[in-house]
């Protein structure tokens, strides 16, 4: 900044020194060539800025262009005056009009050209990773949940992370609510938040954007979510269904640890832990350790114990899935009896 300010000055100087060698100049000439200096000084310097904020291919683009420009219109004005001796006063205005529009143009389409054919590092980089790293809305249950700060812990998520003002008081009134439960879960929002804020990989943004029009919490997600071109993070289906609706895109982790799960085919024999009989007479319970619920027939007199079944089906529904299955021991037992048969 200094070096500038000095070249503006000796700028300066140097045109009150023209003046000053001028026959018969006094003492305002000086004020004038020192002005005059100092303006040409200032716009070499808001030249430089222009083009240090310019990409390689906008200067060379656009130098080419302007140099094709000024080319044709002297090839015009040679054309004109020397081969066909036109020397009309009309002419000499077309002329001009030339030299001002053909060098314009060629510098706005070679500047233009230089842009596309070769754009700058920083250009490509926004291009790459643009729709990769889209801003993300949290939601008041997925931020609660906490799988959320375990996910970018493990660099599966990263990017910049938005938390509403109106969902950081809606986690602070839960945490401050009489119901002993309820204040635990607030707490552990404010906790997981905290933990994600301290990742390096991770920006949590704590905004004021609200909408004193809109009077849901998850109404008021949408918009901003429309508004910031972000997705949301939610664990509400209802939410999820809503933003979809309306073109949101969503980031449900339910969704994601149903999609990680292991597949588990009919006809597999697995082992589980009876824990509870089902809803039908004689049926047990059993979970997978992911908790995938499993009900396995006629198994209700092992509830406490281990027990071999073979999947029967497994039925997928938005809440998760469920598994059905048999005794491992009867479903040999029928195949014996059909193998004799």
């Amino acid at each position: 900044m200094v070096s500038r300010a000095i070249f503006v000055l000796l700028c300066a100087l140097a045109g009150m020194a023209l003046f000053i060698k001028a026959e018969g100049a006094s003492a305002s000439f000086w004020l004038y060539g020192f002005g005059i200096g100092a303006a040409t000084g200032g716009l070499i310097v808001a030249g430089e800025y222009a083009l240090r904020n310019l990409s390689f291919g906008i200067i060379v683009g656009g130098t080419a262009g302007l140099a094709a420009g000024l080319l044709l219109t002297g090839l015009v004005e040679w054309v004109g005056g020397e081969i066909f001796d036109v020397q009309t006063f009309l002419f000499h205005i077309g002329g001009l009009v030339f030299l001002l529009g053909f060098p314009y143009l060629g510098l706005v389409l070679g500047a233009r050209f230089g842009k596309e054919k070769f754009p700058s590092s920083r250009q490509k980089f926004f291009e790459l990773t643009g729709s990769a790293v889209c801003p993300k809305v949290l939601d008041t249950s997925v931020i609660i949940d906490g799988r959320v700060a375990d996910l970018c812990e493990t660099g599966f998520l990263e990017g910049t992370f938005l938390v509403p003002h109106f969902i950081l008081d809606e986690l602070q009134h839960i945490a401050d609510s009489s119901d002993s439960l309820k204040r635990a879960r607030g707490r552990r929002g404010l906790d997981i938040l905290n933990k994600m804020q301290k990742l390096s990989d991770v920006d949590v943004r704590i905004i004021d954007e609200d909408f004193l029009h809109v009077k849901e919490v998850d109404a008021k997600l949408v918009v901003l979510a429309k508004k910031m071109s972000a997705k949301i993070m939610t664990n509400d289906l209802n939410l999820n269904k809503v933003a979809e609706l309306q073109g949101v895109r969503v980031l449900n982790i339910n969704e994601l640890c149903n999609a990680l799960r292991p597949v588990v085919l009919p006809g597999e024999s697995i082992r589980v832990f009876v824990l509870k009989e089902g809803k039908e007479a004689g049926q047990g319970v059993a979970y997978l350790d992911d908790g995938t619920m499993i009900v396995v027939d006629n198994a209700r007199r092992f509830i406490g114990k281990n027990v071999e079944a073979v999947v029967t089906s497994v039925l997928q529904t938005t809440a998760g899935r469920m598994i059905f299955a048999r005794l491992k021991e009867e479903t040999e037992r029928e195949e014996l009896q059909v193998a004799r048969v």
